[in-house]
């Protein structure tokens, strides 16, 4: 049988979803906690990677057992497990479900804060210069006129293309935080960081939006600004 579960995690103590040789990951924490209290030595296939210190709101992931899960099973799983990870369900679903192949959109928020605050440190990136979000927000809707987006992958992945297609982006700013929002059919590694370092030169007024395009179609990570902290990135959301 297939089971479909919703979770979601605290990313501070974690090198990212994928179980890692030498490092913590989620994934290894949740097989190790369902092997150890169920005696099911499974392996659980996630939505997708997310980096070290990443958080989710809302990640999805599937894995195939012979055992019949209930809500019980759910709860005695979250006793079990750390703080920072919470299971929302495990529900039965369709043989060809995949969590990573079948997922249609994924949505992330990126949240920048302009006024310290401690309970925010290890959620938001602090950035106290006044930023531009007009400018950031002209900007981000250039997104939805090209596809490859060679400019903002980390270097040397394994993916067959850089290609995504954007279905919705947005800079929105609520009193001293400003989130910003991108929905697409797939993300490439580093991809939501890589353009938020690059939107805040935006912000900052160190680039233009003519330049912010000719980063883009150059295809160089060399040319975009730096990658933003992991901490301030949250996958919020995914769509079959």
């Amino acid at each position: 049988m297939r089971y479909k579960l919703e979770l979601s995690y605290k990313g501070t103590n974690y090198h990212g979803w994928q179980r890692q040789p030498n490092a913590i990951s989620v994934q290894q924490v949740i097989e190790d906690a369902i092997n150890l209290i169920f005696r099911d030595n499974i392996e659980i296939v996630g939505c997708g990677r997310t980096d070290t210190g990443v958080h989710a709101k809302f990640y999805t992931a599937h894995f195939d057992s012979n055992k019949k899960y209930t809500e019980q099973d759910i709860k005695k799983l979250n006793k079990f497990l750390a703080q920072d990870i919470a299971i929302n369900s495990i529900t039965k679903v369709d043989e060809d479900f995949h969590a990573r192949f079948s997922a249609k959109e994924r949505s992330y928020i990126y949240h920048i804060t302009q006024t310290k605050n401690p309970f925010n440190t290890e959620f938001a990136w602090l950035i106290t210069k006044n930023l531009n979000v007009e400018l950031m927000n002209k900007a981000i809707k250039k997104l939805y006129d090209y596809t490859d987006f060679t400019s903002f992958s980390k270097l040397h992945t394994d993916v067959k293309t850089n290609n995504c297609k954007i279905i919705n982006a947005e800079v929105l700013k609520v009193n001293s935080d400003i989130f910003i929002k991108i929905t697409a059919d797939r993300f490439l590694r580093d991809m939501i960081r890589a353009i938020t370092g690059t939107l805040v030169n935006i912000g900052k007024e160190k680039i233009s939006i003519k330049e912010f395009c000719e980063i883009i179609e150059e295809k160089k990570r060399s040319k975009a600004g730096q990658s933003a902290p992991a901490h301030g990135l949250f996958l919020v959301d995914v769509k079959y």
